[in-house]
């Protein structure tokens, strides 16, 4: 999603713009007071909020600022997530929280990279932005507490069954190399039934391991059910006019991926309209067009991987459990037949899907002729 860059002060107004390169032993912090002005670079342990203030302190001397001076920052999001956001809104710090992938970057075929040099140049971009420079970078919606650990529920489960299919895939191929195969139905101590090429049962050790992994999988199903049972609950709690209980009254969605999609923020990241969702998802063209030379180089695939995929399998059940709605005769006429053509336009109709989810869930209008559970 791509933040609207507006200027946050008067560029009469004095500030301090800050620039954290963020690394698991310290951080690096690049000060400067606006455009003209050299940065200064400091150097804090890794989550040393008191050293953070310390170094805000000598930068404001040091560039003859009151210790009032609005501090305006900003880091790439990473792997310290957004808690120091929170951190330094608490200081009183405007922070900004950047897609590192949006950050631009020198197209030679060999350039120099490191700690210093990307905070320095990070905090000639906060000076940018802040004085309403548009698309220098791409910023991240800052969820809420409750929402970020909400979501934990529905990444847990993915992470779970990914592992599941996983193990299960290594069973198939522990047995393939003995020329067996792995049964449909397994029940009690099934791999001392199964037999190799040659009719003869498999030695003690591969018993041994389909055993162990048999009993991970165990593990993993229950667990698996546990948060399933938890999602179950949280749709029973949830008030009748709530996204979440919206969402499973349509036809073809369960309460799997619905709490999978708001958890992803179909409706926290305060969209404003369908190309934020189509920013977001990734399935956007990317055409390619200089001087005589002009092609389509197919879609971005740069958004968020999970509502990638949970917004392709909703889109097949859509087609399948809501014949008679408008998407799915656009679908059926345009990409109906044969198999590739088919698969082309599913994405289409992913995209197509979750503005329509988007639009039913903030404002009421329910999908033209998509048909509800009966309660």
């Amino acid at each position: 999603m791509i933040a609207t860059t507006r200027p946050e002060m008067s560029v009469s107004d004095p500030t301090l713009y800050v620039a954290f390169e963020l690394g698991k032993k310290d951080w690096k912090l690049a000060m400067t007071s606006g455009f003209g002005v050299a940065p200064w670079l400091r150097t804090v342990g890794s989550g040393d909020l008191r050293g953070v203030k310390h170094a805000l302190q000598q930068g404001r001397r040091r560039f003859g600022l009151s210790p009032s001076v609005l501090v305006v920052s900003c880091y790439e999001a990473g792997r310290d997530g957004f808690w120091i956001h929170r951190a330094l809104t608490q200081l009183g710090i405007r922070n900004r929280v950047v897609d590192s992938a949006s950050i631009e970057v020198n197209r030679r075929a060999r350039r120099a990279k490191t700690d210093r040099l990307d905070a320095l140049k990070l905090v000639t971009m906060l000076v940018r932005v802040c004085y309403g420079e548009k698309r220098v970078w791409n910023e991240v919606h800052v969820p809420t507490v409750a929402v970020e650990a909400a979501r934990q529920v529905s990444r847990e489960r993915t992470a779970l069954t990914q592992d599941q299919t996983r193990l299960v895939n290594q069973m198939r191929g522990w047995l393939a190399t003995w020329g067996g195969r792995l049964p449909s139905r397994r029940r009690g101590s099934w791999w001392t039934t199964v037999r190799d090429w040659a009719g003869v049962a498999l030695p003690a050790e591969v018993q041994a391991r389909l055993a162990r992994a048999e009993a991970r999988l165990a593990g993993l199903e229950g667990q698996i059910a546990e948060l399933e049972r938890q999602q179950q609950a949280a749709v029973a709690l949830a008030a009748p006019a709530s996204a979440l209980r919206q969402l499973v009254q349509l036809k073809g969605i369960a309460t799997t991926s619905a709490s999978v999609v708001l958890d992803e923020g179909l409706v926290w990241r305060a969209f404003r309209n369908r190309r934020q969702i189509g920013g977001l998802l990734g399935f956007a063209p990317t055409p390619y067009t200089s001087g005589k030379s002009e092609r389509e180089q197919g879609i971005s695939r740069a958004g968020n991987k999970r509502l990638q995929t949970i917004s392709i399998q909703l889109a097949w059940n859509w087609v399948r459990w809501q014949p008679h709605s408008a998407l799915t005769q656009w679908y059926q006429e345009h990409f109906g037949t044969g198999k590739r053509a088919r698969r082309i336009g599913i994405v289409a109709v992913a995209r197509k899907l979750m503005i329509a989810l988007w639009r039913y869930v903030t404002t009421g209008a329910v999908p033209a002729g998509a048909i509800l559970k009966v309660a």
